[in-house]
């Protein structure tokens, strides 16, 4: 399978610099290179790729708004990349619908793995970063838990709650006792019947719903 990417920055040495990085790979295809977000959402919308790379700050169209409309209309995976690292713009990131978050200083081989990871729905983001993030995010104002969760079995619901606190899928099967095969049709389940992109949003999902407690 080959992975389709769009590049979006609008300084074009970075730009091109990712594209060169990600066009390298075997299994990798730069589509397009936007130069502010309406040229991202255009680009997306034209070539349909699997992951768009977007830098936050941007002419025209920021990349916060570009993630919003791109999420919003396509199953397109958006990953954030910036110069800044302040918690802010990673909660509007991940709000917008973004899968991850990277700064631009990332390394060329964490670079490559980051597109690998979200197009297979596994989180961008290390569990130690995903659980503070969220925690001190939703710490600022709790919401109830959303009717929505009776929709998941026992099983899944322990998934949502373990998915909550980080661990990657073998570390649920040896929680669970279950197979990693097992994990993967629980995760699956829990994303499909809570309306959910991927493992990012249903980190942050267990912790707005109530069913983590930040800090917990």
């Amino acid at each position: 399978m080959t992975i389709r990417v769009v590049v979006a920055d609008d300084q074009e040495l970075v730009r091109s610099g990712f594209a060169m990085i990600l066009a390298a790979q075997p299994d990798i295809e730069v589509v397009a290179e936007a130069g502010d977000g309406a040229e991202a959402v255009a680009a997306v919308r034209r070539h349909a790729p699997d992951v768009v790379l977007l830098d936050i700050r941007m002419p025209r169209m920021d990349g916060i708004e570009a993630a919003r409309a791109i999420c919003a209309e396509s199953a397109c995976k958006a990953v954030m990349l910036t110069t800044f690292d302040q918690d802010d713009y990673v909660y509007e990131a991940l709000h917008a619908g973004a899968s991850g978050f990277l700064l631009k200083d990332v390394r060329r081989d964490d670079l490559v793995h980051a597109v690998r990871v979200v197009v297979a729905g596994d989180s961008l983001l290390a569990p130690s970063v995903a659980r503070r993030l969220v925690a001190d995010f939703t710490s600022r104002g709790q919401a109830a838990a959303g009717p929505e969760l009776a929709a998941l079995t026992a099983r899944e619901r322990e998934t949502l709650v373990l998915l909550g606190r980080g661990l990657s899928n073998a570390e649920i099967a040896a929680e669970l006792v279950v197979s990693e095969h097992t994990v993967k049709t629980h995760v699956s389940n829990v994303l499909s019947k809570l309306g959910l992109r991927d493992r990012i949003q249903a980190v942050i999902c267990a912790y707005e719903t109530g069913l983590i407690a930040p800090g917990g």
